[in-house]
């Protein structure tokens, strides 16, 4: 390592893991995704959405993705070994608070994540992504088996509906029916399941169900009629991760990431064909965003 004459090895202050944050040493926090070429969803909106919540990100890159606004061309992922070095080399150096966890797109890679995170004592928020907002799959369906390792590891789950009735059977479209869904993902391990209800087509109000055992919180919010939605899951996950890695309790995180989703989906950017969530926008509890009219 080069000696700058200045610094330590962990950082200008020394940065030492356990220490509380400050502004010069902000939390920090890790997706573990594939990467969006186009820059809506994915790494790169994880990313986005740490750094405006006062988060210092990293990430493990487990698939190339060549995508766009509207849809997924293709598809490669890496090989397991490269993931796994590049989980080792942040957790080695960085005092990873929380872990966001998205598309990871074959068993194998689903199966290193879950072992690469046995002995992670932070947060864990997986995002079992499956089917792009397009319809693409991004899910080989022989690993969706393979997640219930992963979900025990977590301390939530965020699925939205469809992939909610691929993982359990059930369509969480009704009250009683998103508390089935939930009991289904506790019985495949899942402490706390926020069921996402964007996906489901009932009226103006949009119900998100935040499930612990047997305690049900339910934040609604406005419909936005928009098809921009890239990058929302992706947006969501990984807000939530960014507030427990500020130290918020699950319930305050999930309502500050979902408040922070709303905000982007509700001004979206008009970028390529589609369109995506916009994270430049202002919102509460965010860094300062641009005026975007």
């Amino acid at each position: 390592m080069s000696d700058d004459g200045g610094g330590s090895e962990h950082g200008v202050d020394g940065g030492e893991k356990g220490a509380e944050p400050t502004p010069e040493r902000p939390p920090y926090a890790l997706t573990i995704a594939s990467s969006d070429s186009g820059g809506g969803a994915g790494i790169q909106a994880d990313l986005k959405t740490m750094t405006r919540l006062g988060v210092y990100g990293g990430s493990v890159c487990v698939a190339l993705t060549a995508q766009n606004s509207h849809s997924v061309d293709s598809v490669h992922t890496l090989p397991t070994e490269e993931v796994r070095a590049q989980f080792e080399a942040v957790t080695e150096d960085f005092d990873v608070r929380a872990v966001k966890v998205g598309m990871l797109a074959t068993e194998s890679i689903v199966r290193t994540v879950t072992e690469l995170l046995d002995d992670f004592d932070g947060q864990v928020v997986v995002d079992p992504v499956m089917v792009s907002s397009a319809g693409d799959t991004l899910l080989d369906p022989a690993a969706v088996d393979a997640y219930d390792a992963l979900f025990e590891r977590a301390t939530l789950v965020t699925p939205n509906a469809d992939e909610a009735e691929a993982v359990t059977g059930v369509r969480p479209d009704s009250a009683a029916s998103v508390r089935d869904a939930a009991a289904g993902f506790r019985e495949r391990g899942a402490d706390a399941t926020l069921l996402k209800g964007g996906h489901v087509d009932t009226d103006d109000t949009v119900r998100d169900t935040l499930v612990t055992g047997d305690d049900e919180a339910v934040f609604e919010s406005d419909r936005v009629a928009t098809d921009s939605t890239h990058g929302s899951g992706c947006t969501l996950a990984s807000a939530i991760a960014a507030r427990l890695a500020h130290g918020d309790d699950l319930q305050a995180a999930v309502e500050r990431g979902l408040a922070f989703t709303h905000a982007t989906i509700a001004s979206p950017a008009d970028v390529g064909e589609r369109g995506s969530v916009n994270h430049l926008v202002d919102a509460e509890g965010a860094l300062p965003g641009i005026d975007v009219g």
